[in-house]
């Protein structure tokens, strides 16, 4: 906590000390804005702004980054990323595929032979095959996971990609991560689930950024996305699509205190999961996140799914394109969530409803307002309940509390304009 106050003081007084001539402003010293969601609470977010000069990092490859996180070091940092870093490289800097991580006889074509439905039946993978997939994912994990520790920035100088890689803030405090673009967390070696889904499913394990256990974490004009490697170009297997990809950013494992903002997520499946599973009731009073100006573009589901969380949800703007024939939902209400929507806005095709929107399972309740649906204001929890199944319950609007940690809250049409100029790497102010 005294860090994080002394970083504050210390940004402040930096502010007030600056010339009238002086050069573009450093953002890599920036602290999170006062009352700026939930990453406001109980301290603050500061992230690596109290770092010695001895521990500001501008890295260009892989090699570099790896150096400057120090294996996840509470030690305060600031890595600066320049130009386009690729995860999936060796020691030398040359690129790695698929092939060069698979190990002890690994091939795709004998793992689909191998657990085939029709032979295998519905039992979990086992025997060579699955032990030669877990090695060379192992493989593959050992370049690509890279952890983040507490009291650390990343940000991205002009124009920076980090592809290949899932950045995992994991057990960690006072995170900060902005203006960088993350791209293409490729898994080399899904994993058949026979059961899941009743028919089955490949199961992927990156995400491009994961909060696991993490704590006053803030995201801040981040585009994520799998640009490079989109799924719907993979070949199906089993009748199941071979995914790649899992979040875009997933925030689970009793993670609390997240800022989330002016972000774009785009062109992903499953782009952000807050809490795990119905049954981790350990997330009560965990997981309070803010998502605000964020843009979620050609995002099929997940926009965001919430259990248990305490979730302020304002001026996000939503796009499906014309062809979005794999549109499922955008907000997923599931058990004991809490989500509070204010003012957000859809731009949707005409074969998607305003009902479509929203999503349940063992969902109760749902607060919205000021939702602009194509340009009409639309009450989207009404629109909801009459248009549901009826396989799933009504949803109340009273979901036990109130937001007041927020910046200024725009309307529906003022953030989606000012959110689709804004929102993403390379345009902080």
């Amino acid at each position: 906590m005294r860090l994080r106050q002394m970083a504050v003081a210390g940004a402040l007084l930096g502010l007030l000390c600056v010339p009238a001539q002086a050069e573009a402003r450093d953002i890599s010293r920036d602290v999170l804005a006062e009352n700026d969601g939930w990453a406001w609470a109980e301290g603050g977010t500061t992230g690596g702004s109290a770092a010695d000069d001895a521990h500001v990092y501008t890295v260009t490859d892989r090699a570099g980054l790896v150096r400057a996180l120090d294996g996840g070091s509470d030690t305060p940092k600031i890595i600066r990323i320049a130009g386009t870093i690729d995860a999936n490289t060796d020691d030398d800097g040359d690129h790695l595929d698929c092939a060069d991580y698979a190990t002890d006889g690994y091939r795709t074509k004998k793992y689909l032979a191998a657990y085939d439905p029709r032979t295998w039946g519905s039992a979990r993978p086992s025997g060579p095959q699955e032990e030669a997939r877990q090695a060379s994912a192992a493989r593959q994990a050992e370049r690509i996971v890279l952890p983040v520790g507490s009291h650390t920035t990343i940000v991205g100088l002009e124009g920076a990609v980090l592809k290949g890689a899932s950045l995992q803030v994991r057990n960690a405090d006072n995170v900060i991560v902005r203006n960088l673009e993350l791209r293409d967390a490729y898994d080399c070696f899904p994993v058949w689930q026979p059961n899941t889904g009743g028919l089955g499913d490949w199961k992927t394990a990156y995400d491009n950024l994961w909060l696991n256990g993490a704590t006053h974490v803030w995201v801040d004009h981040v585009t994520a996305s799998d640009k490079g490697h989109p799924d719907d170009r993979e070949p199906t297997y089993f009748a199941r699509n071979y995914l790649r990809h899992d979040g875009l950013l997933d925030i689970t494992g009793g993670s609390d205190l997240v800022t989330v903002s002016w972000s774009r997520f785009a062109d992903h499946d499953k782009a952000i999961l807050i809490g795990n599973g119905d049954t981790v009731t350990g997330d009560r009073g965990r997981l309070r996140v803010t998502l605000h100006h964020n843009e979620f573009e050609s995002v099929v589901q997940r926009a965001p799914r919430v259990r248990f969380g305490q979730v302020h949800l304002y001026d996000n703007r939503y796009v499906a394109p014309a062809d979005a024939v794999d549109y499922r939902y955008s907000l997923g209400v599931s058990t004991e969530s809490r989500i509070y929507a204010e003012n957000n806005a859809f731009h949707t095709p005409g074969h998607i409803e305003v009902a479509d929107l929203v999503k349940s399972w063992n969902g109760t309740a749902l607060h919205q307002t000021g939702t602009v649906f194509n340009g009409y204001p639309v009450d989207l929890l009404a629109i909801y309940n009459a248009y549901n199944s009826g396989s799933e319950r009504d949803l109340t609007p009273d979901v036990g509390w109130t937001p007041t940690l927020h910046t200024k809250i725009d309307s529906a049409d003022t953030a989606d304009r000012e959110v689709a100029r804004g929102a993403g790497a390379g345009r902080t102010p």
